[in-house]
């Protein structure tokens, strides 16, 4: 059997009288997207983020772009270098890519703020994970009313087809938010949307810290101590990280330490009861 290229899927897709969407990972493909921008008519892409309650992240997230041309050598480049990991293709029925965008902005943010998190679907690692451990049957809700969808599945290309393409409500327990993923690939989404949280929440304190502080480094010794600490939830990060962002010289308070045979939860709240006091906002 001959492996799968982007190339052949698209064509099958196109000869059965599919449009082909390109969902493309704007933070790290800038260039691409730019040079999209320019040769791509605006009712002919979207930018995911917009219209949500993250617009302001709307330049670093996600865009969705209809392909004319197979051979542009922005997308060819893209096809050269799948190790980038910087998106997926899906087909579409004609006039399709608002009802693709409107499925992906329900299904983009997960929880409520400020703790709020962003699922990485345009990520063709999470994508791949999902149909890999999603049943048959949930296909479906998961995407939407693409038809079939193309990606790098980490050694090689693959493709997908949607069992029944079309219009979905969001399920109360999105079965997607429960597949297991490589320790690795867990730790490089959640410093992504631990840096989007800061830049959305924090701003300011954030691009001060490169005055005297390499932001990587300062997310590497933070994380790091979270992960010490077992403070995997939003709230234990969000509190931790907002600490560091006010004191970046001073370090923690004796009292943030963890105590022996002390569980993450409880440290947690001890550290949240004890905090609140000393600001005059609470009881001991």
């Amino acid at each position: 059997m001959k492996p799968l290229l982007p190339h052949t899927w698209m064509s099958k897709q196109r000869s059965q009288g599919y449009g082909v969407c390109l969902i493309l990972d704007s933070a790290d493909e800038r260039s691409t997207r730019q040079a999209l921008l320019r040769s791509t008519p605006p009712d002919q892409y979207q930018s995911l983020y917009n219209q949500t309650s993250v617009a302001e992240l709307a330049d670093v997230g996600p865009f969705l772009f209809m392909l004319d041309n197979p051979d542009d050598r922005h997308l060819l480049k893209l096809f050269k270098a799948p190790q980038r990991n910087w998106g997926w293709l899906a087909s579409l029925p004609p006039g399709g890519l608002a009802t693709l965008a409107e499925h992906w902005r329900a299904r983009a943010l997960v929880g409520a703020r400020p703790q709020q998190a962003l699922y990485r679907f345009h990520d063709n690692r999470v994508l791949s994970r999902a149909l890999e451990q999603l049943a048959n049957d949930a296909r479906p809700t998961y995407l939407g009313p693409a038809i079939s969808v193309c990606y790098w599945q980490g050694e090689h290309w693959a493709s997908a087809d949607n069992p029944a393409p079309g219009r979905y409500l969001l399920p109360n327990d999105p079965p997607w938010l429960h597949t297991t993923q490589p320790k690795q690939e867990a730790a490089a989404i959640l410093r992504v949307n631990v840096r989007r949280y800061l830049l959305a929440e924090h701003l300011e304190a954030y691009t001060r810290l490169a005055d005297k502080h390499s932001h990587e480094a300062w997310l590497d010794q933070w994380l790091a101590q979270a992960d010490a600490w077992g403070w995997t939830t939003p709230e234990a990060l969000a509190l931790l990280l907002t600490h560091a962002l006010k004191t970046p010289a001073a370090g923690l308070p004796t009292y943030w330490q963890a105590r022996p045979n002390e569980s993450p939860s409880v440290h947690f709240e001890r550290v949240v009861t004890t905090t609140a006091f000393w600001q005059q906002e609470g009881p001991l």
